[in-house]
Protein backbone atom coordinates (compact mmCIF):
# COMPACT_ATOMS: atom_id res chain seq x y z
CA UNK A 1 0.00 0.00 0.00
CA UNK A 2 0.77 3.46 -0.57
CA UNK A 3 -0.10 5.16 2.75
CA UNK A 4 -0.09 8.78 3.68
CA UNK A 5 0.27 9.82 6.93
CA UNK A 6 -0.30 13.28 8.98
CA UNK A 7 0.35 14.14 12.35
CA UNK A 8 1.79 16.97 14.46
CA UNK A 9 5.58 16.30 14.53
CA UNK A 10 6.50 16.85 17.54
CA UNK A 11 7.28 14.97 21.02
CA UNK A 12 3.44 14.60 21.79
CA UNK A 13 1.79 11.30 21.67
CA UNK A 14 0.06 11.17 18.73
CA UNK A 15 3.33 12.52 16.81
CA UNK A 16 5.59 9.54 18.55
CA UNK A 17 2.52 7.11 17.76
CA UNK A 18 1.96 8.40 14.12
CA UNK A 19 5.84 8.72 13.13
CA UNK A 20 6.65 5.10 14.96
CA UNK A 21 3.57 3.41 13.20
CA UNK A 22 4.66 4.79 9.61
CA UNK A 23 8.00 3.14 10.09
CA UNK A 24 6.75 -0.19 10.98
CA UNK A 25 4.30 0.38 7.83
CA UNK A 26 7.86 1.05 5.61
CA UNK A 27 9.58 -2.60 7.00
CA UNK A 28 6.80 -4.58 6.31
CA UNK A 29 7.59 -3.05 2.83
CA UNK A 30 4.71 -0.16 2.38
CA UNK A 31 5.40 3.13 0.66
CA UNK A 32 4.96 6.20 3.69
CA UNK A 33 4.15 9.58 3.25
CA UNK A 34 4.77 11.82 5.97
CA UNK A 35 2.65 15.62 5.22
CA UNK A 36 3.19 17.60 7.56
CA UNK A 37 5.06 21.13 8.53
CA UNK A 38 8.39 19.85 9.55
CA UNK A 39 9.81 16.78 10.26
CA UNK A 40 8.79 13.81 12.92
CA UNK A 41 10.73 14.28 15.98
CA UNK A 42 11.07 10.38 15.79
CA UNK A 43 11.68 10.37 12.01
CA UNK A 44 15.20 9.88 12.38
CA UNK A 45 16.06 7.14 10.38
CA UNK A 46 16.41 6.54 6.43
CA UNK A 47 14.34 4.61 4.21
CA UNK A 48 13.87 4.41 0.89
CA UNK A 49 10.03 3.56 0.98
CA UNK A 50 9.45 6.77 3.31
CA UNK A 51 9.20 10.05 2.20
CA UNK A 52 8.48 13.21 3.95
CA UNK A 53 6.19 16.29 2.43
CA UNK A 54 6.82 19.66 3.94
CA UNK A 55 3.50 22.27 4.34
CA UNK A 56 5.04 25.40 3.82
CA UNK A 57 3.65 28.24 5.54
CA UNK A 58 1.43 31.10 2.87
CA UNK A 59 1.83 34.22 3.86
CA UNK A 60 0.28 37.35 3.26
CA UNK A 61 -0.45 40.55 4.74
CA UNK A 62 -4.14 40.26 4.30
CA UNK A 63 -3.62 37.05 6.91
CA UNK A 64 -3.25 38.14 9.99
CA UNK A 65 -3.33 34.14 10.80
CA UNK A 66 -1.64 31.59 8.60
CA UNK A 67 -4.67 29.53 6.80
CA UNK A 68 -2.64 25.88 7.72
CA UNK A 69 -5.31 23.63 7.14
CA UNK A 70 -6.09 25.55 3.53
CA UNK A 71 -2.37 24.86 2.90
CA UNK A 72 -2.35 21.31 4.18
CA UNK A 73 -4.93 20.53 2.36
CA UNK A 74 -3.98 21.81 -0.68
CA UNK A 75 -1.05 19.62 -0.53
CA UNK A 76 -2.42 16.36 0.87
CA UNK A 77 -4.45 16.66 -2.72
CA UNK A 78 -0.92 16.68 -4.42
CA UNK A 79 0.53 13.90 -2.76
CA UNK A 80 -2.42 11.82 -3.06
CA UNK A 81 -2.74 12.84 -6.53
CA UNK A 82 1.19 12.48 -7.43
CA UNK A 83 2.06 10.06 -5.17
CA UNK A 84 -1.15 7.35 -6.12
CA UNK A 85 -1.73 7.29 -2.48
CA UNK A 86 -4.02 4.55 -0.74
CA UNK A 87 -5.13 5.35 1.75
CA UNK A 88 -4.60 8.94 4.20
CA UNK A 89 -4.55 8.08 7.87
CA UNK A 90 -4.87 11.35 10.21
CA UNK A 91 -3.46 11.30 13.53
CA UNK A 92 -5.16 13.85 16.22
CA UNK A 93 -8.52 14.92 15.30
CA UNK A 94 -7.92 18.51 14.97
CA UNK A 95 -7.59 19.81 12.66
CA UNK A 96 -6.16 16.90 10.40
CA UNK A 97 -9.93 15.07 10.29
CA UNK A 98 -11.58 17.93 8.80
CA UNK A 99 -9.13 19.24 6.76
CA UNK A 100 -8.67 15.35 5.06
CA UNK A 101 -12.42 15.52 4.24
CA UNK A 102 -12.17 18.71 2.37
CA UNK A 103 -9.10 17.32 0.92
CA UNK A 104 -11.13 14.20 -0.21
CA UNK A 105 -14.06 16.13 -1.41
CA UNK A 106 -11.20 18.04 -3.41
CA UNK A 107 -10.05 14.54 -5.25
CA UNK A 108 -13.60 13.61 -5.23
CA UNK A 109 -14.49 16.00 -7.91
CA UNK A 110 -11.41 15.15 -9.88
CA UNK A 111 -12.59 11.05 -9.91
CA UNK A 112 -10.20 10.55 -7.20
CA UNK A 113 -11.70 8.29 -4.44
CA UNK A 114 -9.32 8.04 -1.40
CA UNK A 115 -10.33 6.43 2.39
CA UNK A 116 -9.50 8.38 5.51
CA UNK A 117 -8.48 6.98 8.60
CA UNK A 118 -8.97 9.16 11.82
CA UNK A 119 -7.43 7.86 14.99
CA UNK A 120 -7.91 9.32 18.19
CA UNK A 121 -5.30 9.64 20.54
CA UNK A 122 -6.86 12.08 23.75
CA UNK A 123 -6.92 15.81 24.17
CA UNK A 124 -8.45 16.47 20.36
CA UNK A 125 -11.79 13.86 22.55
CA UNK A 126 -11.68 15.09 25.98
CA UNK A 127 -10.40 18.60 26.02
CA UNK A 128 -9.89 20.79 22.92
CA UNK A 129 -12.59 18.93 21.26
CA UNK A 130 -15.15 19.77 23.68
CA UNK A 131 -14.86 23.19 23.15
CA UNK A 132 -17.97 24.72 21.61
CA UNK A 133 -16.43 26.60 18.53
CA UNK A 134 -14.89 22.95 17.37
CA UNK A 135 -17.13 19.98 18.94
CA UNK A 136 -19.46 20.23 15.98
CA UNK A 137 -16.43 20.32 13.30
CA UNK A 138 -14.84 17.40 15.61
CA UNK A 139 -18.38 15.51 15.30
CA UNK A 140 -18.27 15.88 11.77
CA UNK A 141 -14.89 14.91 10.39
CA UNK A 142 -15.03 11.76 12.42
CA UNK A 143 -18.71 10.39 11.41
CA UNK A 144 -17.04 11.48 7.63
CA UNK A 145 -14.63 9.54 7.99
CA UNK A 146 -13.83 6.03 6.39
CA UNK A 147 -12.57 4.36 9.34
CA UNK A 148 -11.80 5.39 13.23
CA UNK A 149 -9.68 3.79 15.69
CA UNK A 150 -9.32 5.41 19.32
CA UNK A 151 -5.94 4.35 21.31
CA UNK A 152 -7.95 3.06 24.73
CA UNK A 153 -11.39 1.55 25.51
CA UNK A 154 -11.67 4.68 27.51
CA UNK A 155 -10.75 7.09 24.87
CA UNK A 156 -13.90 4.94 22.68
CA UNK A 157 -16.08 5.42 25.58
CA UNK A 158 -15.62 9.35 25.94
CA UNK A 159 -16.06 9.79 21.58
CA UNK A 160 -19.45 8.52 22.67
CA UNK A 161 -20.26 10.70 25.66
CA UNK A 162 -19.15 14.03 24.06
CA UNK A 163 -20.09 13.67 20.35
CA UNK A 164 -22.92 11.78 18.76
CA UNK A 165 -20.82 9.59 16.57
CA UNK A 166 -22.74 7.39 14.16
CA UNK A 167 -19.64 5.60 12.70
CA UNK A 168 -17.80 2.50 14.26
CA UNK A 169 -14.63 3.13 16.13
CA UNK A 170 -12.06 0.35 16.15
CA UNK A 171 -10.10 -0.05 19.37
CA UNK A 172 -6.15 -0.42 18.55
CA UNK A 173 -3.84 0.59 21.26
CA UNK A 174 -0.81 2.91 21.30
CA UNK A 175 2.53 0.03 20.83
CA UNK A 176 6.12 -0.83 21.40
CA UNK A 177 8.88 -1.43 19.38
CA UNK A 178 10.85 -4.28 21.46
CA UNK A 179 13.68 -3.74 18.60
CA UNK A 180 14.20 -0.35 20.08
CA UNK A 181 13.23 -0.73 23.50
CA UNK A 182 15.37 -3.84 24.67
CA UNK A 183 16.85 -3.50 28.11
CA UNK A 184 20.40 -2.76 27.68
CA UNK A 185 22.89 -3.33 30.45
CA UNK A 186 24.03 0.45 31.89
CA UNK A 187 24.97 -0.36 35.04
CA UNK A 188 28.31 2.10 34.56
CA UNK A 189 25.85 5.01 33.08
CA UNK A 190 23.62 4.18 36.65
CA UNK A 191 27.21 3.78 38.93
CA UNK A 192 27.79 7.58 38.15
CA UNK A 193 24.22 8.81 38.74
CA UNK A 194 23.40 6.93 41.53
CA UNK A 195 27.78 5.62 43.13
CA UNK A 196 26.04 4.85 46.32
CA UNK A 197 23.46 2.74 45.11
CA UNK A 198 20.32 4.73 45.39
CA UNK A 199 17.33 4.06 43.43
CA UNK A 200 16.44 5.84 40.46
CA UNK A 201 13.10 7.18 39.96
CA UNK A 202 11.70 8.83 36.68
CA UNK A 203 8.92 11.10 35.17
CA UNK A 204 8.70 11.53 31.74
CA UNK A 205 5.94 14.06 30.44
CA UNK A 206 5.52 17.75 28.79
CA UNK A 207 5.24 19.66 31.95
CA UNK A 208 1.90 20.59 31.73
CA UNK A 209 -0.73 20.82 33.97
CA UNK A 210 -2.44 17.79 33.02
CA UNK A 211 0.27 16.22 33.93
CA UNK A 212 0.66 17.21 37.63
CA UNK A 213 4.55 16.76 37.62
CA UNK A 214 4.69 18.90 41.05
CA UNK A 215 3.09 15.45 42.32
CA UNK A 216 5.88 13.37 41.22
CA UNK A 217 8.17 16.07 43.21
CA UNK A 218 6.07 15.07 46.26
CA UNK A 219 6.20 11.57 46.09
CA UNK A 220 9.89 11.35 45.30
CA UNK A 221 10.24 13.81 48.65
CA UNK A 222 8.37 10.93 50.45
CA UNK A 223 10.31 8.46 49.16
CA UNK A 224 13.23 9.90 49.76
CA UNK A 225 13.13 10.31 53.22
CA UNK A 226 12.54 6.29 53.84
CA UNK A 227 15.00 5.18 50.89
CA UNK A 228 18.37 6.79 48.90
CA UNK A 229 17.16 7.78 45.69
CA UNK A 230 17.46 10.21 42.78
CA UNK A 231 15.05 11.46 40.52
CA UNK A 232 14.61 12.53 36.94
CA UNK A 233 12.33 14.64 35.67
CA UNK A 234 12.46 14.10 31.74
CA UNK A 235 10.59 16.94 29.61
CA UNK A 236 10.12 19.97 29.00
CA UNK A 237 7.16 22.65 28.99
CA UNK A 238 5.22 25.71 30.69
CA UNK A 239 5.58 24.49 34.32
CA UNK A 240 8.76 23.78 34.55
CA UNK A 241 10.09 27.02 35.93
CA UNK A 242 7.43 26.04 38.41
CA UNK A 243 8.04 22.41 39.13
CA UNK A 244 12.61 24.38 39.55
CA UNK A 245 10.99 26.57 42.41
CA UNK A 246 9.76 23.45 44.21
CA UNK A 247 12.89 21.56 44.16
CA UNK A 248 14.83 24.72 45.62
CA UNK A 249 11.80 25.32 48.27
CA UNK A 250 12.04 21.48 49.61
CA UNK A 251 15.82 21.81 49.08
CA UNK A 252 16.19 18.66 46.88
CA UNK A 253 17.52 20.05 43.60
CA UNK A 254 21.05 18.18 44.12
CA UNK A 255 18.77 15.14 44.17
CA UNK A 256 16.54 15.94 41.43
CA UNK A 257 17.36 16.24 37.59
CA UNK A 258 16.07 18.20 35.11
CA UNK A 259 17.02 16.62 31.77
CA UNK A 260 14.92 18.45 29.14
CA UNK A 261 13.78 16.58 25.98
CA UNK A 262 15.30 13.35 25.08
CA UNK A 263 15.88 11.29 22.23
CA UNK A 264 17.82 8.14 23.77
CA UNK A 265 14.46 7.80 26.55
CA UNK A 266 15.40 3.98 26.47
CA UNK A 267 19.25 4.35 28.02
CA UNK A 268 17.25 6.62 30.55
CA UNK A 269 14.91 3.86 31.23
CA UNK A 270 17.27 1.15 31.37
CA UNK A 271 18.58 2.73 35.11
CA UNK A 272 15.21 3.67 36.56
CA UNK A 273 13.83 1.71 39.22
CA UNK A 274 10.33 3.03 39.10
CA UNK A 275 8.20 5.05 36.98
CA UNK A 276 6.19 8.00 38.05
CA UNK A 277 2.90 9.21 36.39
CA UNK A 278 0.34 11.04 38.35
CA UNK A 279 -1.57 12.47 35.34
CA UNK A 280 -4.94 13.79 36.26
CA UNK A 281 -5.92 12.54 32.46
CA UNK A 282 -4.27 10.30 29.96
CA UNK A 283 -5.73 8.54 27.37
CA UNK A 284 -3.83 5.69 27.22
CA UNK A 285 -0.60 6.18 29.41
CA UNK A 286 2.46 5.74 26.55
CA UNK A 287 5.08 6.76 28.72
CA UNK A 288 3.99 4.06 31.15
CA UNK A 289 3.94 1.37 28.30
CA UNK A 290 7.52 2.34 27.43
CA UNK A 291 8.97 1.97 30.94
CA UNK A 292 7.24 -1.33 31.70
CA UNK A 293 8.85 -2.68 28.39
CA UNK A 294 12.47 -1.57 29.79
CA UNK A 295 11.12 -3.69 33.11
CA UNK A 296 10.58 -0.63 35.09
CA UNK A 297 7.14 -0.86 37.65
CA UNK A 298 5.05 2.26 37.08
CA UNK A 299 3.27 4.10 40.20
CA UNK A 300 0.38 6.07 38.51
CA UNK A 301 -3.20 7.49 38.90
CA UNK A 302 -6.26 5.40 38.25
CA UNK A 303 -7.12 8.46 35.19
CA UNK A 304 -8.29 7.92 31.81
CA UNK A 305 -7.03 4.66 29.92
CA UNK A 306 -3.63 3.64 32.36
CA UNK A 307 -5.46 1.15 34.15
CA UNK A 308 -5.47 -0.57 30.54
CA UNK A 309 -1.96 -0.74 30.70
CA UNK A 310 -0.52 -0.29 34.51
CA UNK A 311 -1.81 -3.44 36.44
CA UNK A 312 -3.03 -2.22 39.99
CA UNK A 313 -0.63 -4.59 42.82
CA UNK A 314 0.39 -6.57 39.13
CA UNK A 315 2.93 -4.19 37.19
CA UNK A 316 2.64 -1.25 39.84
CA UNK A 317 0.06 0.45 41.48
CA UNK A 318 -3.04 3.31 40.73
CA UNK A 319 -4.27 5.60 43.10
CA UNK A 320 -6.51 7.89 43.62
CA UNK A 321 -5.54 11.94 41.26
CA UNK A 322 -3.80 13.74 43.85
CA UNK A 323 -3.38 11.25 46.49
CA UNK A 324 0.52 11.74 46.88
CA UNK A 325 0.57 9.77 50.38
CA UNK A 326 -0.59 6.64 48.47
CA UNK A 327 1.70 6.98 45.78
CA UNK A 328 4.16 7.03 48.03
CA UNK A 329 3.04 4.98 50.11
CA UNK A 330 3.09 2.41 47.47
CA UNK A 331 6.54 3.45 45.80
CA UNK A 332 8.32 2.79 48.96
CA UNK A 333 6.59 -0.74 49.28
CA UNK A 334 8.08 -2.04 46.20
CA UNK A 335 11.35 -0.05 46.48
CA UNK A 336 11.87 -1.40 50.09
CA UNK A 337 12.01 -5.45 49.07
CA UNK A 338 14.78 -6.69 46.58
CA UNK A 339 12.48 -9.84 45.34
CA UNK A 340 8.99 -7.82 45.29
CA UNK A 341 10.98 -4.98 43.29
CA UNK A 342 12.19 -8.09 41.12
CA UNK A 343 8.34 -9.47 40.41
CA UNK A 344 7.10 -6.19 39.82
CA UNK A 345 9.80 -5.75 37.29
CA UNK A 346 9.18 -9.23 35.63
CA UNK A 347 5.37 -8.37 35.51
CA UNK A 348 5.81 -4.89 34.10
CA UNK A 349 8.34 -6.68 31.18
CA UNK A 350 5.05 -9.47 30.65
CA UNK A 351 2.52 -6.69 30.51
CA UNK A 352 3.93 -4.63 27.71
CA UNK A 353 4.47 -7.68 25.74
CA UNK A 354 1.05 -7.54 24.97
CA UNK A 355 1.67 -3.97 22.90
CA UNK A 356 3.93 -5.29 21.01
CA UNK A 357 3.76 -3.52 17.72
CA UNK A 358 4.09 -6.63 16.10
CA UNK A 359 0.36 -7.62 16.85
CA UNK A 360 -0.76 -3.57 16.32
CA UNK A 361 -0.07 -3.36 13.43
CA UNK A 362 -1.92 -5.47 11.66
CA UNK A 363 -4.75 -4.28 13.30
CA UNK A 364 -3.77 -1.20 11.51
CA UNK A 365 -3.04 -2.56 8.51
CA UNK A 366 -6.79 -4.23 8.49
CA UNK A 367 -8.52 -1.33 8.93
CA UNK A 368 -6.83 0.28 5.71
CA UNK A 369 -8.29 -2.79 3.73
CA UNK A 370 -11.44 -2.58 5.16
CA UNK A 371 -11.87 1.27 4.49
CA UNK A 372 -9.80 0.95 0.47
CA UNK A 373 -12.59 -2.06 0.01
CA UNK A 374 -15.72 0.07 0.69
CA UNK A 375 -13.98 3.09 -1.54
CA UNK A 376 -13.50 0.78 -3.97
CA UNK A 377 -17.29 -0.71 -3.68
CA UNK A 378 -18.58 3.59 -3.96
CA UNK A 379 -16.57 3.61 -7.16
CA UNK A 380 -17.87 1.13 -8.80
Amino acid sequence: MKIGVVCYPTFGGSGVVATELGIQFAKRGHEVHFITYERPARLDVFMSNVYFHEVLPFKYSLFKYTPYETTLAGRMVDVVKNEKLDVLHVHYAIPHASVAFMAKSILKTQGIEIPVITTLHGTDITLIGKDPALSPVVEFSINNSDGVSAVSHFLKDATHQNFNITREIDVIYNFIDFEKFQKTDKSHFKKAIAPNGEKILTHISNFRSVKRAEDAIFIFKNVYQSIPSKLFMIGDGPERSKLEKICREIGLCHEIRFLGKQGAIGELLSISDLFLLPSSNESFGLAALEAMALEVPVISTNAGGIPEVNVHGETGYLSEIGDVEDMSKNAIHILSDESRHQQFRANAFKKAQEFNVQKIVPQYEALYERAIERCKGVMV
